[in-house]
């Protein structure tokens, strides 16, 4: 590869360390094709980037970056998920994916940084159980609703007693 394809991959990977909210560094041994391809996919549809990335450029890529934290875990077949918006989606997706028999020794995850702290494997697994940012987002809906709808009920009370009390009143009048 020649020297300036190279500065070029540091270039765009420091970028992105720079840039990633929670970043995992993963290692990979016997993952066929289709496999990593659905695995890509997922990654895709949730917003999150999955990179092959060359351990000596990763290493000076992270330099200056949150990354910096992790770059002993550069060794051997890597990994990086990033992910930008949430920082629970990346390892949420790796963890459904190791919940699968067939994959458990396909990835194996190594750590990660997630908004510039260190974690470890079993922080990563702890962050997985974690609601994601469209969860939250709903159980925070559901918050601000829960008064209004409470309110909207409390005032319609006294005008159904009143309906009810004359709609008795009319059937004890008929009968």
């Amino acid at each position: 590869m020649e020297r300036h394809v190279k500065e070029q991959m540091v270039a765009e990977l420091n970028q992105k360390f720079a840039s990633a909210e929670a970043m995992l560094a993963v290692g990979f041994t016997r993952i066929d094709v289709d496999t990593i391809t659905a695995l890509r996919k997922q990654f895709r549809d949730s917003g999150v980037e999955y990179r092959v990335v060359k351990n000596t450029l990763a290493r000076l890529a992270a330099k200056g970056t949150p990354a910096e934290e992790i770059v002993d875990h550069f060794v051997g077949p890597t990994a990086m998920v990033f992910g930008y918006d949430d920082v629970v989606a990346p390892a949420k997706i790796v963890h459904e994916f190791l919940k699968e028999k067939a994959n458990k020794d396909k990835i194996d995850v190594r750590g990660g940084v997630v908004q510039g702290k260190r974690i470890d494997a079993a922080q990563v697994e702890a962050l997985a159980k974690m609601p994601g940012l469209p969860e939250l987002r709903s159980q925070l809906l559901a918050l601000f609703n829960t008064p209004a709808t409470t309110l909207v009920r409390l005032l319609n009370t006294p005008g159904q007693q009143i309906a009810q009390v004359i709609k008795a009143k009319t059937e004890k009048e008929e009968a």
